[in-house]
């Protein structure tokens, strides 16, 4: 585990969502980070499906970034992102 610094703002934001929503601050921006991660995997993607998808994939045993990365032929380490980048 590791530290995420954000801004003052941010963490109001999460406060308050995580509140409304029953999840601790810490919970609240994993929820929106897994949100973002699957928004910029699949942008044909509208929130509904992305929360079927996370759905589904708790079902199976939790999200597994890596595995999903490599379905969708998203770069999972820094020396093929690298390579990617250059090609682009």
């Amino acid at each position: 585990m590791g530290i995420v610094k954000i801004s003052d703002a941010m963490h109001d934001n999460l406060r308050v969502a995580g509140g409304a929503l029953s999840r601790s601050i810490n919970a609240q921006a994993e929820h929106w980070m897994r949100i973002g991660l699957l928004a910029e995997l699949h942008p044909d993607l509208n929130h509904h499906d992305i929360c079927k998808l996370l759905i589904r994939a708790e079902q199976a045993g939790g999200l597994d970034v890596q595995k999903l990365c490599i379905e969708t032929g998203f770069p999972t380490d820094a020396k093929t992102q690298s390579a990617t980048r250059a090609s682009v």
